[in-house]
């Protein structure tokens, strides 16, 4: 599991550090690893570093003090490194090392002169603005960069111009090849639009403690594995959970095979639709003779252990008696798509999620962007960025939040929150919702079944989930562009992998 450290948390750190180990070592660590990568992206690159020609992009801060000294690291293994300045100031010790290991420096305010440099580059290190920053990059920086730059961007931190809490990018920023962040990673290089500009993110370790955990994690394969473990030597279908949809319908019956059969790949013990009289069940039958329709009212069917509603419905007022129905049944229940249509029209369905969560029973909300703003109007808008907003949304109605997009949030009404990184623009297609549906759906029905019932477990059940998800849309594509059936059909490859790591 991988730790999100906002801003504040490590300048805390760093305090603490700073405290314990002489001045300036905490940047040579950095720098000597930074200059590691960017020798080891050039030898891939022209197979030598020797003779490669090195661009620093240094601002006033440490960022550029970092740049300076792996530029002075990269100069002693042969490099030609030239720093562009653009500010009066910047870190003195770093410029002398850089000169006295055959560097030069140049004034970014000369214009024709640095974009010279950069032109000539193999290589170009981004330390303009540190994790303090914020807003676009200001001039020259803006005007350097502003016709791109061919060669291999490596930031410092993270890319120039990315809000470092939020992931934010509200002017121009550095488009990163690689992007070598210190002592922890930061929300930014996460969540969209930041995470875009990232490139490959790559840790280095130089000696942080943190005095609390994380509130805002990424989670990996094999934490995810915890949540698809391999059945028990004595387990059986209901032990094995039952998760319960009321899926499709007859203007969209595709949503309700495409949520079975992603809550039929993960392996439950059973899985069951809810029976509404027509046609649509017995489709969904006929496509999966394992699955049981019943239509009995949700709360009356004990053996099942979460509920999914939403896919395929059309989310009129009609169908407000199912969706409340659903949230009436006293297991974790996950809506999307016309459910939330519903629970936006609804105050009486509003109240029922708040009631669930007084009593501690999970609501999964699943919306786009779109679905989102029609739940909580102007939230997103006013909010510093999509996790502070998924935030604020789960504060509000007391549910577990997914705010589907690249780099989905999944936030807890407490705060903690999860930032999925698994999964891709290939998940943007008609029907991918239906599937994360069903998967969630069948990932909380285990993990209730298994007697993990707090917020936190769903919580992190939830993520595991969208992993998942993520993780299918993956392995589709390894077959070609990306359709939901064929995200479906991968769920099972997804757990495996889960399980057993890339080469199951």
């Amino acid at each position: 599991m991988i730790d999100l450290r906002d801003v504040a948390a490590v300048r805390r750190a760093e305090a603490a550090a700073f405290a314990r180990v002489p001045d300036g070592t905490l940047m040579q660590r950095a720098a000597f690893a930074l200059s590691v990568t960017c020798a080891g992206l050039l030898e891939r690159a022209r197979g030598r570093t020797t003779g490669a020609q090195v661009a620093l992009l240094v601002g006033s801060g440490d960022n550029g003090g970092d740049a300076l000294w792996a530029g002075a690291f990269l100069a002693g293994r042969g490099c030609a490194v030239t720093a562009i300045t653009t500010a009066d100031r910047f870190h003195v010790d770093g410029a002398r090392a850089l000169r006295r290991a055959g560097g030069r420096l140049v004034a970014g305010a000369d214009l024709d002169g640095a974009r010279q440099v950069l032109a000539r580059a193999d290589l170009v290190v981004d330390g303009l603005v540190g994790i303090g920053g914020s807003g676009g990059l200001r001039e020259p920086a803006a005007g350097l960069l502003a016709a791109g730059v061919d060669a291999i961007v490596v930031a410092v931190d993270l890319p120039s111009g990315v809000d470092a809490d939020t992931g934010v990018v509200a002017g121009a920023a550095v488009d990163a090849d690689v992007t070598v962040t210190f002592g922890a990673v930061k929300p930014g290089l996460m969540l969209s639009p930041g995470r875009e500009r990232c490139g490959t993110v790559r840790l280095v370790d130089i000696g942080l403690e943190f005095d609390q955990p994380a509130a805002v994690r990424v989670l990996e394969g094999t934490d995810v594995a915890r949540w698809v473990r391999e059945p028990d030597a004595d387990a059986y279908k209901y032990s094995r959970g039952v998760a319960a949809l009321a899926t499709g319908s007859a203007a969209y019956p595709g949503a309700g095979l495409l949520s079975t059969a992603a809550a039929r790949g993960l392996g439950p013990g059973m899985v069951r639709v809810l029976d509404d009289g027509t046609a649509r069940t017995r489709e969904i039958v006929d496509r999966f003779p394992d699955v049981v329709v019943d239509g009995t009212a949700p709360a009356d069917q004990q053996r099942a252990t979460a509920w999914g509603a939403g896919s395929g419905l059309a989310g009129t007022a009609d169908q407000k008696p199912l969706v409340a129905a659903v949230l009436a049944a006293p297991v974790p229940v996950v809506l999307d798509a016309g459910a939330l249509t519903i629970m936006a029209a609804s105050d009486a369905v509003r109240s029922l999620v708040a009631d669930r969560a007084a009593r501690g029973l999970a609501v999964v909300l699943t919306p786009h962007e779109g679905e989102f703003e029609r739940l909580w109007p102007g939230l997103l808008r006013d909010s510093d960025g999509r996790l502070a907003a998924a935030q604020a949304a789960a504060a509000r109605s007391g549910a577990i939040v997914v705010l589907k997009g690249p780099g989905t949030v999944i936030a807890a009404a407490d705060g903690a929150a999860f930032v999925d990184a698994e999964g891709t623009a290939d998940l943007g297609v008609a029907g991918s919702g239906d599937v994360l549906t069903g998967l969630l759906t069948a990932v909380l029905a285990e993990a209730w079944a298994a007697g993990r019932r707090s917020i936190a477990e769903l919580t992190e059940a939830t993520a595991a989930a969208v992993w998942l998800h993520g993780r299918a849309g993956r392995i589709a594509a390894r077959s070609g562009p990306v359709l939901a059936p064929a995200i479906a059909d991968a769920v099972g490859a997804a757990v495996l992998a889960a399980r057993f790591g890339e080469h199951a």
